[in-house]
């Protein structure tokens, strides 16, 4: 049984043909606001539902109050703030009440927002709240000190969802993953974030929840990251390979998220599973560092966030894991709960190492990956050498 959305109701703000139709038609006498990665891919967020009960970037009031409580005005819980902000030159003909044309960087119409109101916003009181940190080393902040000063808030509606090549057959709004749940005859769905290629650690926290739950949604992020972090077309090899060899197809499912990553630790952690289940989740996986970057969070801090709220107003319930590990004396996957040896004995690889060995033509070790994985990766690393 799905859990109900997130404030009880799933938005849909796509347009259809005949409204598209008109758009394009008027667009000509609109202002424009264009849309940076991240304001797109919120975009198709708060168009499919995934943001619910969000129905466009959010208004003065709404975003004071997730800053200070991680709320809404009206008091449903929401960590991170969803706005669109605006240079003076922009926002100069944006009255409320009045319509404008949301492009993305190449001048496309991607949606249309009815602005509701223009107010000004300071990047550092909202990096400092969001992001527990000023500095622009951390790179959700380094985005929003470049940003200009004003914020647009209103109602939005978006054209479907412009899918990238590899991933279209994969990108299900919320509604379809609701509707394949049911089909499946899926009670209870554990959701997985992930932003990284699926490794063994992945695979024994998926595997441990699954034991558990009727069905895993596999559901990667394939929104704006980091330059460093590998490409979405390489994750996809890597999760197709995991799961064509290493999960029963009726019990496991993959999808893709299309938002951004913020590196927001915490919050974001607190967003991904909102997000997940307005997608139809009833359970939700959080490791150590969630959606972190650096050292800009404690471990476990995004586990910790999550006693600010009941079970019942998050709405699904929780799986909070330790570090996973392969120990070579336990001889399998393990955490410091269940495992009694040093770390001497742990294969747990670091994101630079794993760079490294790859740089080196070196494979990765089966202790840490699957074979399968570790192969898509080495040859996407000969690729970008070439």
């Amino acid at each position: 049984m799905n859990p109900l959305p997130h404030g009880g109701k799933l938005i849909n703000k796509r347009l259809r043909a005949d409204a598209i139709k008109a758009l394009k038609e008027r667009a000509p006498g609109l202002p424009s606001l264009i849309l940076d990665p991240v304001n797109l891919a919120d975009l198709e967020m708060l168009a499919s539902g995934a943001y619910s009960p969000l129905t466009g970037f959010m208004g003065a009031e709404d975003y004071a109050r997730v800053l200070a409580e991680m709320r809404l005005a009206k008091g449903v819980i929401w960590p991170i703030p969803i706005t669109l902000a605006a240079a003076q030159t922009e926002a100069i003909s944006l009255e409320p009440g009045r319509e404008a044309v949301l492009r993305d960087q190449h001048g496309s119409i991607r949606g249309l927002i009815k602005v509701s109101e223009v107010f000004p916003w300071s990047p550092e009181r909202e990096a400092r709240a969001v992001f527990d940190t000023v500095s622009p080393a951390h790179p959700g902040v380094d985005r929003l000190l470049k940003l200009p000063p004003l914020l647009v808030a209103g109602e939005i509606w978006a054209l479907p969802f412009r899918a990238p090549g590899p991933w279209r057959p994969y990108c299900l709004e919320p509604a379809e993953t609701r509707a394949e749940f049911t089909r499946r005859g899926w009670r209870t769905v554990t959701g997985f974030q992930t932003r990284n290629p699926i490794h063994r650690a992945h695979e024994y926290l998926q595997k441990t929840a699954l034991e558990v739950t009727d069905g895993l949604l596999m559901h990667p992020l394939i929104g704006i990251t980091k330059k460093d972090d590998i490409s979405a077309e390489v994750r996809l090899k890597c999760y197709q390979a995991v799961l064509a060899g290493y999960f029963p197809a009726e019990r496991a499912f993959l999808s893709a998220m299309p938002g951004p990553m913020r590196y927001a630790g915490p919050r974001e952690a607190v967003l991904h599973a909102l997000v997940r289940k307005n997608y139809g989740c009833t359970h939700f996986i959080v490791g150590r560092g969630h959606a972190g970057v650096g050292d800009f969070y404690r471990p476990y801090a995004a586990q910790e966030i999550f006693s600010y709220f009941s079970q019942g107003e998050l709405g699904l319930h929780l799986f909070f894991f330790d570090n996973a590990f392969y120990c070579r004396i336990c001889q399998g996957m393990a955490t410091a709960k269940t495992c009694p040896h040093g770390m001497s004995e742990h294969v747990n690889l670091s994101g630079t190492a794993v760079r490294v060995m790859l740089a080196g033509g070196e494979a990765l070790p089966p202790e840490f990956t699957r074979p399968e994985v570790a192969e898509v990766l080495l040859d996407a690393e000969r690729s970008r050498g070439r």
